[in-house]
């Protein structure tokens, strides 16, 4: 009834490839590994723990007045932060801000950069495109294969797997929002002289801003979605607890520790789309409220 079928299978090409891979550029990727953990993530995540919790709550609520200006909104959100130390997890989350930061920071330094390539040129938005696509519609698993291969269990496959996953909103909405500058606008920055760089800084990049911000508050959402998972590869943190509660069936456990993921992606979505608005419109608002006030 199969022999319709034929014997179709790239199993063992691609397995053959990986290990030819990792035999000839183990030494690379092992160095990789190395400067993430040394330099970035280790003392990023003993630098947050060793902080006391009052200078983490406020210095959270002074970034988050600065971009809300509520301050019932910064109560909730420095509350929020509060009771996941009250749940004994806030070392877990130091981890896993950790996570996220360096995450992040990755995800912008490659997205950025490349969406904005894209919109100044056609012919490689056309290529990309489709493998955007592709990292967007692939199961979230799939992304821990290839990194496992390559570098093993442990925190640094866990934050590149994240960047794999957060990058293509990054990269998506910058392009968008640079095509999108009104046309007009470019061509008379180009009639004063400006040169393709300035008109990059001072024109694009500024006018763009909601729409990278967009990206920028999509791929730490999506970061934040590869927590629990990427707890599987060795990342720890707050995703180590819900996974925990899987494997033991213990519900509350489980239950609190994805509450405090709640909470932590509440916080940064709150601030981040807030930065994301322009100045102009932070102000207006401020005004209407001020406003109803009175």
């Amino acid at each position: 009834m199969n022999s319709i079928f034929f014997d179709l299978s790239f199993v063992d090409q691609i397995n053959s490839a990986v290990i030819r891979l990792v035999a000839q550029h183990g030494d690379f990727f092992h160095d990789i590994t190395r400067i993430l953990l040394i330099h970035f993530l280790v003392p990023l995540e003993k630098f947050l723990i060793g902080l006391s919790p009052v200078v983490v709550l406020l210095g959270i609520g002074v970034l988050a007045w600065h971009a809300l200006r509520r301050w019932t909104t910064v109560v909730a959100l420095v509350a929020g932060l509060y009771l996941i130390g009250c749940f004994g997890l806030w070392d877990k989350l130091m981890q896993t801000l950790a996570l996220m930061l360096v995450s992040t920071t990755l995800t912008i330094a490659i997205g950025l950069p490349m969406g904005i390539w894209m919109s100044a040129s056609p012919r490689l938005r056309k290529v990309l495109e489709p493998v955007l696509d592709v990292m967007q519609t692939l199961p979230t698993f799939v992304y821990l294969v290839p990194v496992l291969m390559l570098f093993g269990l442990g925190k640094v496959p866990a934050v590149l797997a994240t960047v794999i996953y957060a990058l293509p909103p990054l990269v998506r909405l910058t392009d968008l929002g640079i095509r999108q500058v009104d046309k007009e606008v470019v061509e008379a920055s180009r009639s004063f002289g400006s040169t393709p760089w300035q008109l990059l800084i001072n024109v694009n990049l500024p006018l763009a801003r909601p729409s990278i911000m967009a990206g920028l508050n999509q791929a730490v959402m999506m970061a934040l979605a590869m927590v629990v998972i990427a707890s599987m590869i060795g990342s720890r943190g707050l995703g180590e607890d819900v996974l925990s509660g899987i494997n033991n069936m213990d519900m509350g456990r489980g239950l609190q520790g994805g509450f405090s993921i709640v909470i932590l992606a509440v916080v940064i979505d709150r601030i981040t789309q807030a930065y994301g608005k322009g100045r102009r419109e932070r102000q207006a608002l401020r005004q209407k409220r001020k406003g109803g006030q009175a």
